[in-house]
């Protein structure tokens, strides 16, 4: 392929801001690639409807191919580059060598910008290669997103268990929102994507032992180097910890798996296939509690996650993700609207965030939660994925600002407010956190509920949520309007870009 002209592969790079400072990056810094590869057919549309995959069935017929991972490969090789690994299932192969090896490999510049490497421009590929190769991840390794959890504190200091009368065990929460009785999850395998931080088992055996539920069998596992790394509450721990808490409090008889990667869109996908192809595992739920606006992203990343979320509900696994604790805004501060991703894709279902009050077990209120422009339910309207059919009567609005008709963002909704937050333990600490980064791993405890209740995996469920939106308690009130523009969207009957259809509950 040496003589074959370059052509972009379109929507991988993203430029920085106007004026950002570069640095010359290190070229002779070894790296490790990820190259994504196209799938050998479509998936089929049963598939998506309950007719569900095998894993051993996808590799077979719906991975990648091994003649195109060797066209790969042997382009790759006569660049200098190394293979490290080959999974047809994953459909990557991941090659080492130094940056200037990967900038001639793919005719791109690479400089840094805040220690961390940028791409100047987009990646380039052979012609003959140029519809196989469908993303290459990790030449830039900037972060990528932010846990959407939030302490509780008052007067800047964590507030404790016993200072936070309107705060619940999830196991509580559980039982106030009518979770399924007489099943535990067993049989279930929940997978937690991590990008940080970690957990240290005895603060999982105290916390379990304090809230009187059964401790879960709980499992870490290192994707592309990452490991359970725990340091200190103030961090990526209390992600960590929240996660694993509330999905195990809620389904203590699942098995909780652990996947730990880098904060860069190549750790975050790699992490998220791992967890989707683990034939030994076996997660029948995921869940992300990490994110950013859809504006952080580049085009390549937003079609690989959501096609290996397709590849998900392809298997029958439910993904449940964050749908982001700024409200509106997202994070951002250009006075405009914006969704976060991954929550925005639509195999994805986005969870987003409820203000609780109740008295003893019964539900007094229930709202939009929006605190401030730093602690407010994330949700609004995409503006890169279409609206999907799921959506077409749900009377999802157009993009406030650029008009588009795209995914309502989110699907469901559950207690996030910190200050009616979850009582968990972190590094040794008892504290309240808050956030939608509960309500993922809630939402992902009540499907490991259900598939044990049903004796099937749940799959995708948003056509049967959006044909019986009844199956949900309705959220009416509230706003999550926090740009500086006061502008965002308001709660009300039916789904709306604030709690979507609702708190949900059961499937049937």
């Amino acid at each position: 392929m040496e003589n074959q002209p370059n052509t972009k592969l379109t929507g991988s790079f993203k430029p920085l801001q106007a004026g950002a400072s570069l640095q010359e990056a290190d070229k002779e810094e070894v790296i490790t690639v990820t190259v994504r590869l196209r799938r050998k057919k479509e998936l089929p549309a049963d598939a998506m409807k309950g007719n569900f995959l095998t894993r051993d069935k996808y590799e077979s017929d719906y991975g990648a191919s091994l003649e195109e991972a060797e066209q790969v490969e042997a382009y790759a090789h006569e660049q200098g580059l190394t293979t490290v690994s080959v999974n047809l299932a994953h459909r990557s192969v991941h090659l080492t060598g130094t940056v200037s090896e990967f900038e001639k490999t793919f005719n791109t510049t690479v400089k840094t910008h805040n220690n961390f490497r940028v791409l100047q421009s987009e990646i380039q590929v052979p012609e003959a290669l140029k519809d196989i190769i469908v993303g290459v991840f990790g030449l830039d390794n900037h972060p990528i997103a932010r846990p959407m959890f939030q302490i509780a504190k008052s007067e800047g200091k964590i507030v404790s268990h016993a200072a936070a009368p309107q705060s619940f065990t999830p196991n509580q929460l559980a039982g106030i929102y009518g979770f399924p009785t007489g099943v535990t999850g067993k049989g279930q395998c929940i997978g937690i994507i991590e990008l940080g931080g970690g957990y240290r088992p005895k603060d999982i055996t105290a916390y379990f032992k304090e809230i009187g539920v059964t401790k879960p069998t709980v499992k870490a596992v290192s994707v592309d180097g990452g490991k359970n790394s725990p340091s200190t509450a103030n961090g990526a721990d209390g992600e960590v910890m929240l996660d694993i808490e509330v999905a195990g409090a809620v389904a203590p008889g699942a098995t909780i798996v652990v996947y730990f990667a880098g904060n860069t869109d190549q750790g975050f996908l790699d992490a998220i296939i791992n967890a989707i192809h683990d034939t030994q595992n076996k997660p029948s739920v995921i869940s992300i509690s990490w994110g950013s606006a859809e504006v952080s992203w580049t085009q390549q990343a937003f079609d690989n996650f959501n096609e290996a979320f397709k590849t998900a509900a392809a298997l029958g696994i439910t993904i449940c993700v964050a749908a982001g604790d700024s409200g509106s805004r997202d994070d951002q501060t250009d006075g405009k609207v914006h969704v976060d991703f991954p929550a925005s894709s639509p195999y994805a279902l986005a969870c987003g965030g409820t203000k609780l009050v109740v008295n003893g077990t019964q539900i007094v209120s229930e709202v939009v939660w929006n605190e401030s422009s730093d602690s407010a339910g994330g949700g609004g309207v995409s503006t890169y994925f279409p609206l999907p059919d799921y959506q077409a009567n749900a009377n999802v609005p157009l993009e406030l600002d650029t008009q588009f008709k795209g995914r309502g963002v989110p699907d469901v909704a559950g207690d996030a407010d910190p200050d009616t937050g979850y009582k968990v333990r972190v590094d040794g600490q008892d504290m309240v956190i808050g956030g939608t980064s509960a309500v993922a791993p809630l939402m992902a405890g009540l499907i490991a509920l259900i598939n044990e209740q049903t004796g099937k995996p749940a799959g995708d469920i948003h056509a049967q949520i959006y044909a019986n939106p009844g199956l949900l308690r309705d959220i009416t009130s509230g706003d999550n309007k926090t740009t500086s523009a006061n502008t965002g969207y308001t709660a009300g009957t039916g789904w709306d870009a604030c709690t979507g259809l609702g708190v949900l509950s059961k499937l049937s």
